[in-house]
């Protein structure tokens, strides 16, 4: 039975192999391992930043999720950004993905956040009804990126 975890530095190659299969669905991203090993392990070592958490089974990371904190001044309070939630193809249909996703929520409301927001390529229409099943609802925001 597959468990979830804070993730370790132990983790971070299983993490961003993960991550460069994400990347490759998503249509503004690239992977890169450098910049997704660094990135995780900035994360880990700066727990302030936010948490990250593995799904494991039989010691093998079979999936990941991260979550990122700030204030939100609409809020009144922290809010937690869900940057990344990724399992390995053949994990994917089982519970595994709404294990990992619970493990967060319920980390995010121990913290006192009040919010989590995460966006998902419109295309990657599993990945949205896989979020509305869990409670998120689409947000009348629009996201705009501006890269330095």
């Amino acid at each position: 039975m597959a468990t979830v975890h804070p993730a370790t530095l132990e983790d971070i190659p299983a993490m961003a192999e993960l991550l460069a299969l994400l990347f490759m669905q998503e249509a503004d991203f690239s992977p890169d391992l450098f910049k997704q090993q660094s990135g995780l392990k900035n994360i880990i070592q700066h727990p302030q930043i936010g948490n990250l958490f593995v799904l494991k089974e039989k010691d093998v990371v079979i999936g990941m999720v991260s979550l990122l904190y700030t204030v939100s001044t609409a809020m009144g309070g922290q809010v937690a950004i869900l940057e990344d939630l990724v399992l390995k193809d053949d994990s994917r249909g089982q519970g595994a993905g709404t294990k990992l996703l619970k493990a967060a929520i319920d980390y995010a409301k121990e913290k006192g956040c009040l919010r989590i927001t995460l966006l998902t390529d419109p295309t990657n229409r599993r990945a949205i009804e896989f979020y509305q099943r869990q409670g998120f609802i689409k947000s009348a925001m629009k996201p705009l990126r501006l890269i330095l």
